[in-house]
C-alpha cells in the first residue's frame, strides 16, 4: 500500500519530569495513570511521566511509582533529556524550587507550576529567561487551586480591560472565619482545630496573615493590567484580629468578614490589598463556606463573571496542573502572563484610596455627650454615618458602651484621621475597629 494511504503515526509521547511527591505530585500521578486513555485523545498524543523526584526516597506515597526514573536532585531532573515539561509542585521561592526551574528553562524545557510564591517573586525574570528560550511557563495550579482563572484571564477574557480582580483566595483563612462564624467560636479554638485537621502551612502565618492569598492577587493583577509582578506592594492583614464579636455584629448587620483580595488600576496606579473586609451576606462572596475559593473578574465589555470552587486539595490542584500540561501537549503556547514579558510595565503602586463604607466598632464611657463627640470627629473628617446603634452587653459595666457605625463612603485616609481624632474625645476607650465593606 503507497505510504500515503498509511494511517498518520500517534505523535511521539510528552514526556513530564515531576519535581515533589506530596499531595498534588502524588494528584498528578494518580490523573496521569488513571486517565491515560483519555489525556491522550484530548491532548492529540499521549502523556507520560518519565521521571520523579523527592526528598525522601522510600516514604509510603500511596501510589505505583515503579515505572520512573528517580532523581534525588530536581534540578538533574529538570535537565534529564527523556523531559519534555518540568512539572514542579516542591513549593518555596528560593532554593530547589527556583534553582531546578531556572536548570528547565535553560535545558529548553517548557515548565508548569503550581507554585505561587515563586512567581511572586521572581515571575518577571523566569517569564522572560523563558520566553527568550521560546519555552512557556503555565501556573494555573498557583492560583485557587481548581478554579481556571488564569485561563479565564488570559484568553476567554483577552478581549477585555480589565477593571478589578476580587476574590476570597485562600481556603484555611475562609474555613476559620466561616466556622467562627457558624459554630460561634473564637479565633484561638478554630486556629488550632485547623492546625490539628492540616489545613494550615508549616509557617500559619503564610495563611492566617495573608501572605499565600497576597502572592496570588499579585499574579492576577499582573495578568489583568499588564504589569510586572508586585508582591510587595500588596497591602497585607491577616486576620488574626477579627474577633468574634465583630463577626457575630457584622452578621447581624447583614454582612460577613471575607479576608478579601482587590486589585484594581486607578489614576493614581495599582491598588492591591489582601484584608479582612464586609462583604454583603447575600452576596456570593458573602455566602462562601469552608474552604472554597470565589474570584471575581470586572472586564469593561463582559461585566462580571465569577467563578468558584475548590482552592486546593491533590485532585483540585493536580486538575489545573494536567490542564496546563495538555495545553502545551496541544501545541497552545502563550506568554507567561499573557502578554510578552518585555512589554510589562512597572507599577506605579497605590495605597487603597478608593472610597467606600465602613464598619467600626468602638467601646465609649456611657455618659451625656459621648456620642455626640464622635460624630464630630466623623464629621470633621467629612464622613457620614449611614447606620449606628448601641449595644449594652450583658456582663459589661454600666459606664461602658459599644457602639456600632456603619458610614457612608469614604476614603480610607479619612477614616485613619477619624480614628486618630477619636483618642482625643476622652470618651472612647481603647482601639476602634475599622473594616472597609467591599461593595461587591
Amino acid at each position: 500500500m503507497p505510504d500515503s494511504f498509511m494511517e498518520n503515526p500517534m505523535p511521539a509521547p510528552l514526556r513530564l519530569g515531576l519535581a515533589g511527591l506530596g499531595t498534588v505530585g502524588i494528584g498528578v500521578v494518580k490523573i496521569v495513570q488513571k486517565h491515560a486513555d483519555l489525556i491522550a485523545l484530548r491532548a492529540g498524543r499521549p502523556v507520560v511521566i518519565t521521571a520523579v523526584s523527592a526528598r525522601d526516597r522510600g516514604r509510603n506515597r500511596d501510589a505505583d511509582l515503579s515505572g520512573y526514573a528517580w532523581e534525588n536532585d530536581p534540578v538533574a531532573l529538570a535537565r534529564r533529556d527523556d523531559v519534555d515539561v518540568f512539572v514542579e509542585v516542591m513549593g518555596g521561592h528560593e532554593g530547589p524550587a527556583k534553582a531546578a526551574t531556572e536548570a528547565a528553562i535553560a535545558a529548553g524545557k517548557d515548565v508548569v507550576t503550581a507554585n505561587k510564591a515563586l512567581l511572586a517573586h521572581h515571575g518577571q525574570a523566569l517569564a522572560l529567561a523563558a520566553e527568550a528560550a521560546g519555552r512557556v511557563i503555565r501556573f494555573e495550579a498557583a492560583v485557587a487551586g481548581g478554579i481556571p482563572v488564569i485561563k479565564a484571564l488570559t484568553e476567554g477574557l483577552a478581549g477585555n480591560r480589565m477593571r478589578r480582580v476580587m476574590g476570597v483566595m485562600n481556603g484555611t483563612c475562609n474555613y476559620i472565619l466561616t466556622r467562627m462564624q457558624n459554630a460561634g467560636l473564637p479565633y484561638e479554638t478554630v486556629f488550632e482545630e485547623a492546625r490539628q485537621l492540616g489545613y494550615l502551612e508549616a509557617d500559619p502565618n503564610l495563611d492566617v496573615g495573608g501572605i499565600d492569598a497576597g502572592h496570588k492577587l499579585s499574579l492576577l493583577a499582573a495578568i489583568a493590567f499588564g504589569t510586572k509582578v508586585s508582591f510587595d506592594h500588596v497591602e497585607l492583614e491577616g486576620i488574626g484580629n477579627v474577633s468574634i464579636e465583630d463577626i457575630r455584629m457584622a452578621d447581624d448587620m447583614g454582612y460577613h468578614i471575607k479576608l478579601l483580595g482587590v486589585a484594581q488600576m486607578t489614576g493614581r496606579g495599582l491598588e492591591q490589598r489582601m484584608t479582612p473586609c464586609l462583604v454583603p451576606a447575600d452576596s456570593p462572596l458573602g455566602q462562601l463556606q469552608g474552604g472554597t475559593n470565589m474570584v471575581v473578574l470586572e472586564g469593561d465589555s463582559v461585566g462580571q463573571i465569577v467563578l468558584r470552587g475548590p482552592g486546593a486539595g491533590e485532585g483540585p490542584t493536580a486538575s489545573a496542573v494536567m490542564g496546563d500540561v495538555i495545553d502545551i501537549a496541544r501545541g497552545l503556547r502563550l506568554s507567561t502572563f499573557g502578554q510578552p514579558a518585555a512589554t510589562l510595565v512597572d507599577p506605579v503602586p497605590a495605597k487603597a484610596a478608593t472610597p467606600a463604607p465602613y464598619y467600626l466598632r468602638m467601646t465609649l464611657l456611657d455618659k451625656p455627650g459621648a456620642l455626640a463627640k464622635v460624630a464630630t470627629c466623623l464629621g470633621e473628617a467629612g464622613i457620614s454615618i449611614d447606620q449606628m446603634r448601641q449595644i449594652n452587653q450583658a456582663g459589661e459595666a454600666d459606664d461602658k458602651a459599644i457602639v456600632l457605625i456603619v458610614t457612608h463612603k469614604a476614603a480610607p485616609a479619612d477614616i485613619a484621621y477619624a480614628l486618630s481624632r477619636f483618642a482625643e474625645t476622652g470618651v472612647v476607650m481603647g482601639a476602634p475597629v475599622a473594616i472597609r465593606i467591599e461593595e461587591v
